[in-house]
């Protein structure tokens, strides 16, 4: 099997340099670029099997250049947005451009190796079945995103982590597996704090679970 080759974008040195020495230790060929225009250059002349690329760059950043391989019809690899400055709206819009997955910094090792992996399995899904669904969740969860400032902290976390597991419910079609998976927790965890929030579950999907 031909080894994966991951594309690694940051204008940070340590970062760069952090990533392919984690990344050449899994066995991965790893390139890098330290801005978009580096970036740009090598997708010319090269498809990479997965791109991790920053959102905040200097010269163009991270979500402008996704948007120019979308109109170009250059997104041909599954890129995963990392960013230490994330917000669920900018996660949000990374998705709703065609970013498979979004990683918050400092990006926890085992967190990186499980998404690198999960999102190289999956490749590029077909745009019909990954642009309705998800859009739909995303105007959903930017309608409900509206936190009032005079609640207390435990409120506050409340409410966002009901958001936040709604919105992982959602896109995986209330498969928990899947779900917790994804966020690296146990499946009986998952089932509590589903209960704790209220969420309820397709009774199909939960049968299906068990």
């Amino acid at each position: 099997m031909a080894t994966k080759e991951i594309l690694v974008v940051d204008d940070e040195v340590g970062i760069r340099e952090l990533l392919s020495e984690i990344l050449f230790d899994e066995g991965y060929q790893v390139q890098l670029a330290e801005n978009a225009q580096q970036a740009r250059e090598f997708r010319m002349n090269k498809v990479p099997d997965l791109v991790l690329l920053d959102i905040w760059m200097p010269d163009m950043d991270g979500l402008s250049l996704l948007k120019e391989w979308v109109d170009h019809d250059l997104l041909t690899m599954p890129v995963v947005m990392m960013s230490g400055h994330g917000t669920i709206e900018t996660a949000l819009e990374a998705t709703r451009i065609g970013a498979a997955d979004f990683l918050e910094k400092p990006i926890a090792l085992q967190k990186l190796l499980r998404t690198v992996a999960t999102v190289m399995q999956q490749g590029i899904k077909p745009e019909k079945k990954k642009s309705e669904p998800v859009e739909s969740i995303e105007r959903r969860i930017i309608k409900q995103f509206s936190l009032p400032l005079d609640l207390s902290l435990r409120e506050a976390r409340e409410h966002f982590d009901k958001l936040y597991f709604n919105y992982q419910m959602d896109k995986e079609n209330g498969n928990v597996t899947r779900v917790a998976d994804n966020m690296g927790i146990e499946r009986t965890h998952l089932y509590r704090k589903l209960k704790q929030l209220g969420i309820k579950m397709n009774k199909k999907n939960a049968d299906n679970e068990a």
